[in-house]
């Protein structure tokens, strides 16, 4: 046997101990909401509440959420000639999850070129390669502003109720602010990010110092703020934060730069590549922004993390060098080895040798070697999110900075006066939770509400026994309705913001062509859900969602694939074979599957 042949077995002997010691199960019930005693951690700090009046009135189309989804598809369907579009959201703003999160350090992780959506339409070229909230958030806010979409908004509002109105054929919405109205269409983009979660941690009521989550942060007690001023009021704070996936990477970098003491308690270390972050030189922007550039940026990411072989990455960076890495070593492959099972095994190889990377890099910036050993990660790359940061495995190397590794076992339990883990109590006057959102929970969960449609079912009866839907967009039995999100769709989790552009022109093209023929509704029919269902159900998974990866939310928490979490995956051909689709789809203009009546 081989050295190298002996290496990998060890590796993968490695890969299932790590795993091991991360399941429970308990799976996603082992998270708690803000909520009862942690209400006030739920609340808006950036925005005061504004009195206004009951709104009860009718609009064309209503959109529950001003994140990206909201704002684009109100773009794309003012573009389309629908003058009387509203947003609706619990914050106090548009940008959705980049509303909320304005935690130190927090930037798009995907290169700003295709994260960003609209920039050719807002003629708008981003500062850095990866750019910071703040620039985040104005864009967003130039959308809505470009577009008319703070018109008709509401803000600080939380949906109840939406009820299919047959005899009218229009839906009524009812909110927490008194509103009582109507919408011929309705839209839902709340999000895989939009309900923050706690650690069910034994004792998480007790702590009496200062707590809050990483989308809610507390500027007022740390110091600093958004844009980037340190947090000066944490020189005399000892400071625990719990959580280590991609936004603990981002905000522990500034913490441990301002924190008398910081404390970072880790369950399962990520797998933290380099950023490269750079400034975009406008001379360059000006060259390569040609009608059309965004979407050939967009689709050449895809055709990067897809199948063929693109001559050209436009892009360049962490997410298309996983692929490139894949497809060069299954390249060289000798002919009587290029066979499903030989790809299989290239694949592997490729990912362990980029992994092994990775964890040399912890051992070349990290001095302390019991805490560099800590940081590795011993998983495939997809099985959690990828990080990128140059400013993350450096943080450790600062005296304040302790890094308390727990082993996959997490915080035993909480006091009154800080944290006990591996059988020790830290004394602290903040936690911090960057524990993330609820990914896997049901729909009315996510949302706070549920849709009634025809006949009164609700939308979470319809998919009781898992996701339904023609394209990832439209119900059958809940006519004039759309729901923007990733699932039964592209499902991309690398750049999310492409399944929301591409649903968007969708929803345009349906909605104008419903308007323009003079229909009163339109849903597509049981037939082409179910068929719908039944593709994606041929899918044949990947590595993010496999249950032999570390637990994590791409996963269900290491609970394997039940015949509704496989339901609720993407097109089997991937973010590609999706894209393509419904291109095709959308220029037959037959809308197959949809049925419009008057």
């Amino acid at each position: 046997m081989t050295t190298a042949l002996v290496g990998k077995e060890a590796t993968k002997r490695k890969y299932a101990e790590e795993r091991a010691k991360r399941l429970r199960a308990d799976g996603n019930d082992q998270y708690v909401r803000l909520e009862g005693k942690f209400d006030d951690l739920a609340i808006d700090p950036h925005t005061p509440i504004q009195a206004r009046d009951p709104v009860k009135d009718h609009v064309t189309f209503a959109f529950v959420g001003a994140g990206f989804s909201g704002l684009v598809v109100g773009a794309r369907l003012k573009e389309a000639g629908i003058k009387d579009v509203r947003l609706i959201d619990k914050g106090g703003d548009v940008g959705g999850t980049w509303y909320w999160n304005r935690y130190p350090g927090a930037r798009c992780d995907t290169a700003a070129m295709i994260y960003l959506p609209l920039l050719e339409e807002t003629g708008y070229r981003p500062t850095e390669k990866y750019v910071r909230g703040p620039e985040i958030r104005a864009h967003c806010r130039r959308i809505a502003t470009q577009y008319g979409l703070y018109e008709k908004a509401l803000f600080h509002t939380e949906v109840k109720t939406i009820e299919w109105q047959e005899a009218d054929r229009v839906w009524r919405i009812k909110t927490n602010r008194g509103d009582d109205f109507t919408a011929k269409y309705v839209g839902i983009g709340t999000g895989p990010l939009h309900v923050a979660k706690l650690p069910g941690i034994p004792g998480v009521e007790s702590f009496k110092g200062k707590t809050f989550h990483t989308s809610r942060w507390d500027y007022d007690y740390t110091g600093g703020d958004a844009d980037g001023a340190p947090m000066e009021k944490l020189s005399d704070k000892r400071v625990a934060i719990i959580g280590t996936g991609a936004t603990g990477v981002q905000c522990i970098p500034p913490l441990a730069r301002t924190a008398m003491e910081l404390y970072v308690f880790q369950r399962t270390p990520s797998s933290v590549d380099e950023r490269h972050n750079h400034p975009i030189s406008p001379d360059w922007f000006t060259a390569i922004a040609t009608p059309g550039w965004q979407k050939r940026w967009m689709d050449n990411f895809v055709e990067n993390q897809g199948r063929g072989f693109p001559t050209e990455d436009l892009i360049d960076d962490g997410w298309t060098e996983i692929t490139r890495r894949i497809r060069e070593r299954v390249l060289s492959l000798p002919s009587d080895q290029q066979t499903p099972e030989g790809m299989l095994a290239a694949i592997e190889d490729a990912d362990l040798e980029k992994m092994s990377l990775i964890r040399a890099r912890v051992d070349s910036v990290v001095e302390d070697r019991d805490t560099a050993e800590k940081l590795k990660a011993w998983y495939a790359q997809l099985c959690k999110r990828p990080c990128f940061s140059d400013d993350y495995l450096p943080a450790f190397n600062s005296p304040n900075t302790t890094l308390v590794d727990t082993d996959g076992k997490g915080v035993e339990y909480i006091t009154e006066t800080g944290l006990v883990a591996n059988g020790k109590h830290y004394e602290v006057d903040c936690i911090i939770y960057a524990s993330g959102f609820e990914f896997g929970a049901n729909f009315q969960l996510k949302t706070g509400f549920d849709l009634r449609g025809r006949g009164g079912k609700l939308l979470s009866e319809h998919w009781a026994d898992g996701l339904r839907t023609l394209h990832g967009l439209q119900v059958h039995g809940f006519p004039n309705a759309f729901t923007v999100q990733m699932n039964q769709g592209a499902n991309m989790v690398s750049n999310i913001p492409h399944n929301i552009v591409d649903h968007a022109i969708t929803v345009a093209q349906t909605v104008s062509h419903a308007e323009r023929e003079g229909y009163a509704q339109v849903e597509p029919t049981a037939e082409a859900e179910a068929a719908w269902v039944d593709l994606i159900l041929t899918g044949q998974g990947s590595i993010i969602t496999s249950s032999d990866c570390t637990p994590g939310f791409w996963n269900n928490e290491g609970q394997g694939w039940s015949k509704a979490f496989r339901q609720a995956q993407g097109h089997p051909g991937g973010a590609q074979g999706f894209f393509e689709h419904i291109e095709k789809w959308r220029q037959t203009g037959a809308y197959e599957g949809l049925v419009f009546s008057r």
